[in-house]
């Protein structure tokens, strides 16, 4: 599995329904499950982002998925960096240096 860190910010729409965030990113790791990834955690933040999520999926185009679904619903945008974990570095490393 790919791991995915979405950075996300409330829409008008989003930020003026905040009382219901906690639903909405309940709603978000199911519909994620539904697709085969996992919705691993969600973050509150203060600062140049609203929430940070990471998110696990077997493809890009299935983390793109599940991501155009949540900023389909209009209450965020987002902004998604490909995360690798350590393995997976070393194997880019070693392709790198042949």
């Amino acid at each position: 599995m790919s791991t995915y860190v979405t950075l996300l910010n409330w829409t008008d729409q989003g930020i003026r329904n905040y009382k219901d965030t906690a639903k909405r990113a309940e709603a978000f790791a199911a519909a994620v499950q539904k697709l085969g990834a996992k919705l691993e955690n969600i973050y509150w933040t203060v600062g140049s982002y609203d929430l940070v999520a990471v998110v696990e999926a077997p493809d890009d185009e299935t983390a793109t998925a599940a991501l155009l679904q949540l900023g389909g619903v209009g209450n965020v945008r987002t902004t998604t960096l490909r995360a690798f974990d350590r393995e997976e570095m070393g194997r880019i490393i070693a392709k790198a240096a042949g």
